[in-house]
């Protein structure tokens, strides 16, 4: 059988290539030098593999921000229903708007599901009243809040590497041990610069940002310490999921008995192919994205991992059909495109 025409050009990564994008996922700052030693491969071919995926847009290490500085409200997971045939229409309606954070095209009764994050400076009651219902082709739209995340995208981790190699990269990672900001007006100018700079590439050392905000490394590497130290913005990879063995995503909605949603919760968030989970408002209040290797794993994990947890009364998925953007990050099949600009505001 041919290969479909839409994955003839579909890089294939080795086992090299794999092993690398699954230590950044334990520590996505490692220089490149200590992420040699630790895979026991050259560093010339770790630099050489790195630059590679990352120019031929496979791969991004960049920052994520925590959400409760950036928004104006929580969140709002969103499930669109499309006038027959103008599903793709809507979307990339959709992707004009800044404040969506997350899109893809599901299958299911909803063909198109978003993650809403109203900015600083977005009003969330336009945008859920006014502005996405007014979208020509939109003909039912479905809002949920998001009220607990139980876990969020960088914990995941692609899990391929034996222990004494996670062990040594997890020396790598930034410790967040330093007291939470609770308002970018804490962050001096610099801060704030160096927060936006590292939101596009997690992996700047402190002499590259140096050069770019024309000051010292001494005081460049302050202000990394500042921002990442407290978890206003913590490193995180993206590479699309099927370059990595993960072709299905789903999309899974929960009711779950009122006392049973933290046990749920707790469970779920250890199971290895989850890799975003919330607590929610609405009839159906756990929602998980996950990824697989294919459809016996997804038939599976609802089948004994969910069907075996107490609590859980009824399940409801879809399968995304395209992801078109995740972190802001918009993409089309296994390239990763432009970032949305603006994201990091001050009010």
């Amino acid at each position: 059988m041919s290969m479909p025409a839409a994955d003839r050009d579909r890089p294939s990564l080795d086992s090299i290539d794999l092993d690398i994008v699954a230590a950044l996922h334990v520590a996505p700052r490692v220089p490149s030098a200590a992420l040699a030693d630790i895979l026991g491969v050259p560093s010339s071919t770790v630099s050489r593999r790195l630059s590679r995926m990352q120019d031929e847009r496979m791969l991004r290490v960049v920052g994520r921000f925590a959400w409760e500085l950036i928004t104006s409200s929580n969140p709002f997971e969103l499930w669109i229903t499309s006038a027959p045939g103008r599903s793709r229409e809507v979307l990339d309606e959709l992707l004009r708007i800044p404040d969506i954070q997350f899109a893809t095209q599901v299958s299911g009764p909803s063909d198109i599901h978003v993650h809403l994050y109203p900015l600083i400076g977005s009003d969330a009651e336009q945008l859920l009243a006014e502005r996405v219902p007014s979208i020509d082709g939109l003909i039912a739209l479905d809002s949920r809040m998001m009220l607990q995340p139980a876990k969020v995208g960088q914990s995941w981790r692609f899990a391929r590497l034996d222990d004494a190699v996670v062990r040594a990269l997890e020396a790598h990672r930034p410790d967040v041990s330093a007291d939470p900001i609770s308002s970018l007006d804490e962050l001096s100018d610099l801060e704030f610069a160096t927060m936006r700079i590292l939101g596009a590439n997690a992996r700047e050392t402190a002499a590259t940002i140096a050069r770019q905000l024309d000051v010292s490394p001494s005081t460049a590497a302050r202000a990394i310490k500042t921002v990442v130290h407290s978890g206003a913005v913590t490193p995180r990879v993206e590479i699309q999921p099927s370059l990595i063995g993960y072709p299905l995503n789903a999309l899974l909605s929960l009711d779950v008995s009122p006392k049973s949603i933290g046990p749920v919760l707790e469970a779920l968030a250890d199971q290895p192919n989850v890799r975003l989970l919330n607590a929610v408002t609405g009839a159906e209040p756990v929602s998980l994205s996950a990824a697989f290797s294919g459809p016996a794993a997804l038939a599976e994990f609802i089948r004994t991992d969910l069907g075996d947890m107490k609590g859980v009364r009824a399940v409801s998925s879809s399968v995304v059909l395209r992801l078109a953007r995740r972190y802001w990050i918009d993409r089309e099949r296994w390239r990763l495109g432009n970032q949305v600009p603006n994201v990091l505001r001050r009010a």
